[in-house]
């Protein structure tokens, strides 16, 4: 594995942040987004939020190690999960928008590494022991909401005007979203905590083909979505480094 603790999750983040910034590529965007939630995780084990803190260091590592090792694969030239594949294809393009780098980023950890995570620290019926944790974690990711909007306005100003006008259902929106994928994960976790070894590969092989699927919804199809996505774009800050630095 990549990391074995917190503190080198952290720096590989930041060896992965530093480089796009230097490179001016849009890799750097959820590499910005994950420092900010793994030490905000980091903060939660050290003040005793969680159940079992060593337990969640373990999970943790495991989780990011899951985005490390994708990202060296990929950007080596060699095979990684069909649902990373898409993420880190879409950093080579000019038209997506940093949100929609976000979710691609976020469905590819979330809907398929979290779960593999989970089952890998709690296997078998300790899975269930996990559940506590696992629903804190979910409650940390969605108090990053309101800050990553106000993140996203800064680079889209227009964004600010949109937030007012919405009284926030935006909030509900996001946060609804996140629950569907994390609730799906922990439902995938069970599945692989019970299945034998065997039986795993495949269950792991059959969700990437489905998360692959939805990641090709955050870029949708026809002509009036595309020019939505492209208006964004144009009004977003083009210096990718200063995007960056706003994500983190």
């Amino acid at each position: 594995m990549k990391a074995k603790t917190i503190d080198e999750v952290i720096e590989a983040l930041d060896l992965i942040i530093e480089d796009a910034k230097k490179t001016n590529n849009s890799k750097g965007y959820f590499a910005a987004l994950y420092r900010k939630v793994t030490k905000r995780v980091k903060e939660g084990i050290a003040a005793g939020e969680f159940e079992d803190g060593e337990r969640m260091e373990r999970l943790d590592v495991l989780f990011a190690n899951r985005y490390l090792n994708a990202y060296d694969n990929y950007f080596e030239g060699q095979t990684t999960t069909k649902s990373w594949t898409v993420a880190f294809d879409h950093t080579k393009q000019y038209w997506p928008i940093v949100l929609q780098h976000l979710l691609w980023g976020m469905n590819a950890h979330i809907n398929l590494d979290l779960g593999i995570a989970a089952a890998a620290v709690a296997p078998g019926d300790s899975i269930h022991s996990l559940k506590k944790d696992f629903d804190r974690i979910n409650a940390l990711l969605a108090s990053l909401v309101g800050e990553v909007e106000q993140e996203l306005s800064e680079i889209w100003p227009t964004l600010k005007y949109i937030l007012t006008l919405s009284q926030k259902i935006d909030d509900f929106l996001v946060n609804f979203s996140m629950k569907a994928a994390r609730d799906g994960a922990w439902r995938f976790a069970l599945k692989l905590a019970a299945a034998a070894e065997e039986e795993r590969w495949k269950l792991i092989k059959d969700r990437d083909e489905t998360i692959k699927e939805i990641a090709n919804c955050v870029d949708p199809p026809g002509f009036i979505p595309r020019l939505v996505f492209a208006l964004i774009r144009l009004g977003e800050k083009r210096d990718i480094a200063k995007v960056i630095e706003i994500l983190e």
